[in-house]
């Protein structure tokens, strides 16, 4: 193994990207001949070395795509990761006798595994979710590189060389524009400042002072007409119903049995009559 094979199998471009991004620049590009000949080795051997070599050539490649991805906002370092996930699963499916190069073929996954990163973490909304709206989100993004609303004009350029409706470039727009805001921001220092969080614009229907009112009327009516309708049953029905429904810790039909020297089920029915005289008389 070479020095810098070495040097860049203990880096990772989280830790120093400096180092890694010098790391991976100092490995030599392979000839046509020497990819050949280790893609051979990988596809008819399973030669698991091959494999690394291929992978370790072209990870200075991989540095080069996702820089151009950098207006995104995301650290440069974990699209590189991503970018490498894409590159090792690129060379496990690689077919020399394509006759094309690895690069070329490496590409497309490279680019794929980090548009899958970058439309996780862009925005904690996922702003595409169709393979129609990915293609429009990088292809819109890369268009667009003003802050301004796009014109009418410019939004039916786009939607004829993307070969979309119009309102699918204005939806992606918007998409664009927006920005993820907290829903319960932080209490400014003085009180002028405004707080604009959706949580402040939220109503909260239990502060109505005219409902807070009406629950309590209801509530005090409701026990009112309850104690009224429990005082009408006799003291052993009375007591069943307060043991089996509005103790905390509710007596068993057995439990009141025994203390009434009587079957479970005539408790039972004890209570099922309770219960019904009890509905009928807040019913009336």
């Amino acid at each position: 193994m070479s020095k810098s094979l070495q040097v860049i199998t203990n880096l990772s471009p989280g830790q120093n990207l400096d180092a890694y991004v010098q790391s991976v620049s100092s490995i030599a590009v392979l000839s046509v001949e020497e990819e050949r000949k280790l893609a051979d080795r990988l596809f008819y051997e399973e030669d698991v070395e091959a494999a690394r070599q291929l992978v370790m050539s072209h990870l200075r490649f991989v540095v080069h795509v996702a820089r151009s991805y950098s207006g995104y906002g995301l650290p440069l370092g974990d699209l590189i990761q991503e970018g490498n996930v894409g590159l090792m699963k690129a060379v496990r499916r690689f077919d020399p006798t394509m006759g094309v190069r690895l690069v070329s073929f490496a590409v497309h996954w490279i680019k794929a595994e980090m548009h899958e990163f970058i439309l996780r973490n862009w925005r904690i909304v996922k702003v595409a979710t169709t393979k129609a709206q990915r293609k429009l989100f990088f292809n819109l993004r890369s268009m667009k590189k003003g802050l301004t609303w796009m014109t009418n004009d410019e939004v039916d350029a786009v939607a004829s060389d993307l070969g979309v409706e119009a309102k699918a470039v204005r939806e992606m727009e918007g998409r664009l524009a927006a920005r993820d805001s907290a829903f319960d921001a932080p209490v400014a220092d003085d009180d002028e400042t405004p707080a604009y969080a959706p949580a402040n614009y939220l109503e909260d229907m239990s502060a109505d002072p005219a409902s807070q009112v009406e629950d309590a009327n209801w509530k005090a009516d409701s026990e009112q007409r309850l104690m009224a309708a429990m005082k009408q049953l006799d003291d052993r029905s009375q007591d069943i119903l307060i043991q089996r429904w509005l103790h905390e810790e509710k007596a068993t039909l057995h439990e009141l049995a025994a203390k009434y020297q009587v079957s479970a089920e005539r408790i039972r029915q004890l209570e099922k009559n309770a219960m019904k005289k009890i509905r009928t008389s807040l019913e009336a």
